[in-house]
């Protein structure tokens, strides 16, 4: 005689079982079309943006990497908004980074939880304020105010040997220190919200031995919290860096439109999503062939800090496990 083991509601175990894994084979179908969507755009991207580009690729060769850009000449070399790209994203990393991470500490391991909460709220608000009121803001407010400043440090380094040639005069508002400190505001909530939830993954336990031990509270962030946290606040500064490469509008209004190379931060200067924006309108030919170009290496850029973001993460993960 064979037993038939039923559910609660008097149905065959086996055809409920039989149901579940035809829904999680669905489920599994459904996320997996999702992720090889996301792929496939990702890819169309490139292959469209790379074809548009093809003849300032073919046309100009090893140039494109040249300090010369004149369209009405045909000359396209895009280094100067290279350079602008990465020092504006240098300046918004470094005075970002401090102030994210010393923010996730004190919300994480200082204040108490019922004050932290109205600055986290705070922090995710900045997080998503659109690009151009910063920009604006910068612009019209912050440019000219903090232009007195730059001034006043112009004149009071201008015969330092390296100072000089860094901050010294001529100086200019709408310059590449303006950018990289309006890029150090948006950069900011994004790297402190990211740094904030990795630290408060730190086991309760360990904290705690630390403390057992005789470690003020300074040397437990050192000794359990950083170390723990240091993969995850690496990708949060990596994607931070992502985000000030690739802003456009913000950076566009305030650094100036200046296609030079120079160690000059407070002289005006250019980079490559403000130029797109501001001269693809009117592009075309070989110039906007030329400016598509300059999103497919944006976009290679970005994608290799996202790709290096994510393997920091992923072998800070795996040598957790291992401890």
């Amino acid at each position: 005689m064979s037993i038939v083991t039923r559910d609660r509601q008097g149905q065959p175990a086996g055809s409920l079982a039989q149901r579940r894994s035809l829904g999680d084979r669905s489920f599994q179908v459904l996320t997996l079309a999702a992720g090889l969507l996301v792929l496939v755009i990702l890819v169309l991207i490139a292959v469209s943006t790379s074809q548009q580009a093809s003849s300032w690729f073919s046309a100009e060769g090893t140039r494109i990497f040249t300090n010369t850009w004149n369209p009405s000449a045909g000359q396209f070399g895009v280094l100067a908004f290279i350079y602008g790209t990465a020092i504006t994203a240098v300046i918004a990393l470094i005075l970002a980074v401090p102030v994210s991470v010393g923010v996730a500490l004190l919300l994480t391991e200082v204040v108490p939880h019922r004050w932290a909460r109205p600055v986290v709220y705070v922090i995710d608000l900045l997080a998503v304020v659109p690009s151009v009121v910063w920009g604006l803001w910068g612009i019209l407010v912050f440019a000219p105010w903090i232009q007195h400043i730059y001034g006043s440090v112009g004149s009071g380094v201008g015969g330092v040997p390296v100072l000089g040639a860094l901050f010294g005069p001529p100086t200019s508002g709408a310059s590449f220190f303006t950018a990289g400190i309006i890029l150090a505001f948006m950069v900011t909530p994004i790297v402190t919200s990211l740094s904030r939830e990795v630290a408060a993954t730190v086991p309760t336990i360990d904290k705690e031995g630390a403390y057992a031990l005789g470690a003020t509270r300074l040397e437990m962030i050192r000794g359990v919290v950083l170390p723990h946290s240091q993969g995850g606040i690496v990708g949060a500064v990596l994607l931070g860096l992502g985000r000030a490469m690739g802003e456009t509008i913000a950076a566009a209004l305030v650094i100036g439109s200046s296609a030079t190379i120079t160690a000059h931060l407070l002289a005006p200067g250019y980079n490559v999503p403000s130029v797109i924006a501001n001269e693809f309108g009117e592009a075309t030919g070989v110039f906007r062939s030329a400016l598509m170009g300059l999103g497919v290496l944006l976009f290679v850029f970005t994608i290799i800090i996202n790709v290096l973001a994510r393997t920091v993460v992923a072998r800070s993960a795996r040598r957790g496990r291992g401890a």
